[in-house]
């Protein structure tokens, strides 16, 4: 049977009709049409379908859809800031040539996000600590660790621009 679940989808009151066994990854695609969101593994293991509960980094597969009621969801269709501006990892992602595929790339730039949030000069060894739960499987990580380093160093630099205005 199934329930009708309220939450904050990218900023905007949403509902989803559920059934008690479907993930929230499955609900997210299938029932809201938001594809950023891949299904990988479907166990946890990938870091595929990372999305943000409450601001809290989770694997969507591992997450019950109704557990999602009166919470907040953002997903990587809601990372852009506004329109059509770009997140400043998801043009470092570009300026970098840090995605290949794409399949890992959602997860990727919503954990370096939170990364960049809790830490905005991390360490080569801070952004792969801080990605160790996002597999790639295209990149060898390398162009993906100087998309990051590159998009903290542009975020240091906007926030240093808008405290001197």
């Amino acid at each position: 049977m199934k329930q009708i679940v309220e939450l904050t989808l990218n900023g905007e009151p949403r509902e989803m009709a559920a059934e008690g066994h479907r993930s929230l990854l499955d609900c997210l695609r299938e029932e809201l049409g938001l594809t950023g969101t891949k299904k990988g593994c479907d166990v946890g293991d990938c870091g595929a379908c990372t999305v943000f509960v409450d601001g809290q980094p989770i694997n969507a597969c591992l997450m019950l859809a109704v557990e999602a009621r009166g919470r907040t969801v953002e997903t990587v269709e809601g990372l852009r800031p506004e329109g059509d501006v770009l997140h400043p990892l998801q043009e470092a992602f570009m300026r970098h040539g840090a995605s290949q595929c794409g399949f890992c790339t959602p997860g990727i730039l919503m954990m370096a996000r939170k990364l960049l949030e809790e830490n905005p000069d991390p360490t080569d060894a801070e952004i792969r600590f801080g990605l160790s739960g996002n597999i790639c499987r295209c990149t060898g990580y390398t162009k993906i660790f100087d998309a990051v380093r590159s998009a903290a160093r542009d975020i240091r630099q906007a926030g240093q621009q808008e405290a001197t205005s």
